[in-house]
Order: C-alpha cells, then structure tokens, then sequence
C-alpha cells in the first residue's frame, strides 16, 4: 500500500475528488460536512484496477487548520497536488507546496479540478499554464496535470491511470526493522477499548507484540502495552508491514491519555530526545532572516512542539538560505537523522522553513557543533560507544570493534591503548590494579593482555617485561621483618593503599584486628615463642606473659593473640592460652630458635 496526502488551497475540491476516487467521504466531522470545509485530517483507500493498494490523507486547505495539514504529511509516499481551474494559484497552493518540499516529499501528481465549470478547454489550458509556471523548479515540475471535473467524472479514467504510473514510480516505504507509528487520531472503540491510528514507517507492527508509546505527559516514563488488534481500512490483519495507514488496538492505556503528536515504537530501538542539531532551510519568500529571537514550532511526525531554536555557527540564515541549527523541545521525542520537519514562527503565523535531523543527541556546545549525519563524527565526538546505544542515536547497526560491546573511534582507541600501558609500565612489576578501572577501561586491558602487551594476575596488570622478571621484594617488607612485633604504619613508611592490598594478596604481610599490619613471618616466630612458654606453663598463659614473652606492647600483642587462636595456633580458656591443635605445624615454620 501507498499513503498519498491531497494538498492544495482551500475550496479546491481535495475532499470532493477524494470522495469520488474512493466512495468515502474523508470529511468525517459533522461540522465538516455541515460547512462543506475540511477542518481536520480525513482518510480514505481504493483499490486501483492494476490490484494495487492506495489510501489517501486528505488535509484541511484553510490557513487556519495548518497545523492539522501539517499532520497529516509527515509519512506520506506521494501528494496529489489539486488546484481548481477556476481560481488558479492560491497562497495555500504555494505554502503547501513548500511544506511538501521542506517534508522531503519527491513524488506526485497535479490534478486541475473543476475544469466542466470553465467549460472551454482553452482557458483550462491556461489554467495549465499558470500552475505549471509556479511548479518550475520543484519536485513537481514534471508531473503530469490532470484536467477534471469531480461532478461529471471528466478526466477521471486519466487520473486513475495517472495514479498507477505514480505508484509504480514511487519507491515503497522501507523496512528497517525499526517501526515507528505517529498517532494522528486517539478514540475509544466499543467493545475494544483505546484505537490509534496513523502511517506505519520504518518497519512491521504485529498482533501481541509489546511496544511503547512516546512522549509520556509530565515526563512520566512510559510503560508496555500490546497491540491487541490491527486494522487497515476496514480489514483486520496479524502483520502490517510499513507504508500502511493502520488502527491499533492498544491494552493498558485509556484513549484520554494518547494524542496525536505521540509515536508508537518497539521497546529498546529508540533513544527518545528533547534536543537534535538539525539542517535548516529558509524559505525565499520570507521577509527577514532567521534568528534565535522568536517564538518557533517545530512539527516532526503528526505534532507540532514549541521549540527553542539556536543558529549554529552564524548569527542568522538568510531567506532561500541554508544553515545548521539547535532546537530544544519540551518533550522527548523519538527521532533518528533522516527525519524531516517544518519550522513555523508562531507571532508572524507563518512557515519559516524545515530541514532534516541531523543529530538526534548532540554533544559538542553550539559554538562548536557542525552536524551531519556521519556515523564517524557521532563515534569520534564520543570516542567509545555501545553499540546498541549507537543504532538507537543513528539507526545504523554496526558490530562492535572492542569487547562486543563498544564501537571505539581508532584514534580514541589507540590513545587510551597507549594510556592504560603507560599506566601499568609506571606500576612496575607490583602491577595495576585493576578493580580501579571503570568497565570500559577493563576491555581495553583486555585487548592488550590479548596481544602479550600486559599480562593480568591476581586482579593486577604487570608489563609483560616485568611479569618475566624476578620480583623485587618491597621495601615495606624489609622494615616490618626487622620489627616483628612492633611494625611501623604502612602510611609512615609511604606505601600506598594499592601497594598493601597487593601485600596482603600475596601473602607477604597479614592485616590484622584494629589495622595492625605484621610480616607473615611474625607467625611461625610467634608461635615458636610461644610453644617454648607454654612448656614452662602447660596450664596455658595469660596475654601479659605473651606481651613480654615477644617483646611488644598490647596494642601489637592483642591482635596477634586474636588471630593465632583464630587460626587453631592457641585457645582461649577464660584468661589464659593453651595450645591449639596447629601450634606445631606453624612454629615448624619459623626460622629462629629459642
């Protein structure tokens, strides 16, 4: 299926020719029909004689209901661009027709209507004329022109087959996995609950799958819901594929809480943005330049949002010229690059211009942003990224070049690679500790332990010339075996937390209860001086005769004590010590005698 939008000046006969084409009358308002004036999006579809699919959006002509036009444009194959013969080119001609351009909209037809109520052909010619001359040098400069009469059905056979060679010309909208479904109409269906409707891009949507609708009111985050139902035009479907005017049955929201301007989008495919860079072109009709002073809409999808708007680069773009641009939203938006919209200055009521996303999260400040829509520059000015969170900022899906997780710019990669071995070579054969590196940091040692650059043990990264090398003993440890039992703090000897975490991990020094830090060769000493005592005393001593024994003061001799009988060297009986079942395995060990 193709989606077509009728575009045109008011009174035209948009809804008349539509409603002839189809046998649907898109005017569904009864004030519509009451006035005989689209004031808000209608809706349409046939079937052409080929079998092909084609439903139209049918949008409000009056200036007054350009917001709603607006809406209705935004995923949109093709237009059928409609000027009544009997009043030529209008001032609604010309703004929509821009707004189509500034939408990116490259394919359609041009249908001349009311052309029995002339009933000459030269003047209907003439009307040709006048039209094709406003249509030079835009997208529709070449479209065939379609003379008719929605009355007497004149031209109609010609129109038909006019929309077959569009269609068959028109690229179908692609699937890429990332649907995207901007609501353009909320209501309560009896029997069913909430129903939203609007153009299906960017991929598939199916009964009972979950999905998202975005942006929430007041920020709040959004939850699940599931499509209970799909219908296209009156029929019921499983899958709808993208391109596809579609009605979704939705459980788990109230219609009061959806309206148009929302999307609905798969879970974990967006990075939802309240500020994008974005390219800016300046209509030449305008007036005066384009500044960051004034009060801005920018409409993306089917909604319209007041935007702050900052030049990038310049102080201001010129009428027919292009720039680059910030705008801040109020709302969180789901948007990729790509994505086109619509600029109107709301004081002056008018269409200032539109473009195309370019970065849906910029980083850079606006004195230094130049925006395009490069995978590389958003991956430089990052220099690491997941690569999930890559796909969702750009849509590109790209393997991940470290640890199956990140997407690094070489340059950035090969300065933290040069980084982090510097940091382990200044360590020296003590190593890196590695628990004091984020995540990242870790891969990137990762990737050089791979290549023989480190090499990781005991949660440490030592250079691969220093793994191959004896160790160096500590100097700490030579000053704590010359005072067994009277040690020196670690701070006073100028060690580092890392370098005690990394003595006690290897078994050179035992930290001990109230932050006392003893050679492990105090042990076997102790235990060997203690073994002698409890020969003179074998019904056991108390922690003073210990205190003396080993030549310290209770402040070493306590905690000592504590972990000898923690370790099955002594027991406790009451206040006095006795031996326990290894204090001669542990003063087998020492290296001194009595």
């Amino acid at each position: 299926m193709h989606v077509l939008a009728t575009a045109g000046h008011v009174d035209h006969g948009k809804s008349t020719l539509v409603r002839t084409l189809t046998g649907t009358d898109p005017d569904r308002l009864a004030e519509e029909q009451l006035r005989g004036l689209t004031i808000d999006l209608g809706f349409a579809a046939m079937r052409l004689p080929s079998g092909r699919e084609l439903a139209f959006v049918d949008v409000p002509g009056h200036v007054r209901f350009i917001k709603n036009m607006l809406a209705g444009v935004g995923a949109v194959d093709a237009c059928v661009f409609v000027v009544a013969a009997t009043e030529g080119w209008k001032p609604q001609s010309e703004e929509h027709l821009r707004i189509l351009e500034l939408l990116g909209v490259r394919h359609g037809i041009v249908v001349l209507t009311k052309c029995g109520v002339l009933g000459d052909a030269d003047l209907v010619e003439l009307a040709r004329l006048e039209v094709a001359e406003h249509l030079a040098g835009s997208f529709l400069a070449t479209a065939p022109a379609v003379a008719v009469d929605s009355v007497d059905r004149t031209g109609l056979d010609e129109l038909v087959d006019s929309l077959e060679a569009l269609l068959a010309t028109t690229p179908p909208a692609p699937d890429r996995g990332r649907p995207r479904l901007w609501v353009d109409r909320a209501f309560a269906a009896k029997g069913a609950g909430t129903v939203v409707t609007g153009t299906l891009a960017g991929g598939s949507l199916g009964v009972g799958q979950q999905v998202l609708l975005l942006p929430q009111p007041d920020g709040r985050s959004s939850e699940l819901l599931r499509l209970r139902a799909l219908e296209s035009h009156g029929s019921s479907i499983e899958l709808a594929s993208p391109g596809r005017r579609l009605a979704c049955n939705l459980v788990g929201v109230s219609h009061h809480q959806v309206a148009r301007g929302q999307a609905l989008v798969r879970p974990r495919q967006w990075h939802p943005t309240s500020t994008f860079d974005a390219s800016l072109h300046v209509l030449a009709t305008l007036d005066h330049d384009v500044a960051r002073r004034g009060a801005y809409h920018a409409f993306l999808g089917s909604g319209g949002y007041p935007a702050r708007l900052r030049v990038l680069g310049a102080q201001h773009i010129e009428p027919g010229g292009d720039g680059l641009v910030r705008l801040r939203l109020g709302v969180a938006l789901p948007l990729l690059p790509g994505d086109r919209y619509v600029l109107r200055e709301v004081g002056r009521s008018e269409t200032v211009g539109g473009g195309e996303v370019l970065d849906v999260e910029p980083l850079l400040p606006a004195l230094r942003a130049r925006p395009d829509r490069s995978l590389r520059r958003v991956v430089a000015e990052r220099r690491f990224v997941e690569a999930e969170l890559l796909e969702q900022l750009t849509g590109e899906r790209v393997a991940p070049n470290l640890a199956g997780r990140w997407v690094a710019d070489p340059e950035a990669l090969a300065t933290e690679r040069e980084r982090l071995a510097a940091l382990v070579a200044k360590a020296g054969s003590l190593g890196l500790d590695v628990a004091v590196l984020d995540e990242r940091e870790r891969a990137v040692l990762d990737s050089l332990a791979s290549e023989a650059i480190v090499v990781l043990r005991h949660g440490r990264a030592v250079g691969a010339r220093a793994a191959s090398e004896r160790p160096v003993r500590h100097a700490f440890l030579e000053i704590l075996e010359a005072s067994l039992f009277d040690p020196p703090a670690p701070s006073e000897c100028g060690v580092t937390p890392a370098e005690l975490a990394a003595l006690v991990r290897d078994g050179e020094v035992l930290r001990l209860d109230a932050g006392v830090i003893v050679a492990a060769a105090a042990l076997p000493v102790a235990a060997a001086r203690l073994r002698r005592l409890l020969e003179d005393q074998p019904e056991g001593f108390t922690a003073s005769a210990a205190r003396a024994t080993l030549g310290t003061s209770r402040k070493y001799a306590l905690p000592l004590l504590a972990h000898l009988d923690a370790i099955g060297v002594t027991r406790r009986r009451g206040e006095l010590r006795v031996r326990g079942p290894r204090l001669d395995e542990v003063a087998g060990a020492a290296a001194v005698t009595a």
